[in-house]
């Protein structure tokens, strides 16, 4: 699926089976809800923090899924078409960051 398709497919479930989009604080503040959530996941499984007796292993690509569709649905309800969006930040990141992660001594020692 493209992202043009994501969002397009994201629209037609939010119409269909979610009556309207929130409003766009209450899907900043889902959005931020779902990123704890996978902190939390991601502190246990990676982390030194370990599940609670009473937490089951929660799927990281199941929260990895909910960031992304907040984060369609917040681009569709705001007019982003985030297609052209990524395509421009990569632009950005290439003319700005084309040499420098590649002299991060930091990043070649831990290479080692």
């Amino acid at each position: 699926m493209t992202i043009r398709e994501l969002q397009k497919k994201t629209d037609i479930w939010i119409k269909k089976y979610g009556v309207r989009y929130f409003d766009e604080l209450t899907n900043l503040a889902l959005l931020m809800e779902e990123t704890g959530e996978l902190a939390r996941i991601m502190a246990r499984k990676f982390g030194d923090q370990s599940f609670k007796m009473n937490e089951k292993d929660t799927m990281l690509e199941d929260e990895l899924a909910d960031i992304l569709f907040v984060l369609v649905c917040i681009a569709n309800q705001t007019g982003v078409d985030l297609n052209k969006a990524i395509q421009k930040n990569f632009k950005k990141k290439t003319s700005r960051d084309k040499y420098r992660h590649k002299a991060n001594r930091k990043l070649k020692n831990s290479l080692k």
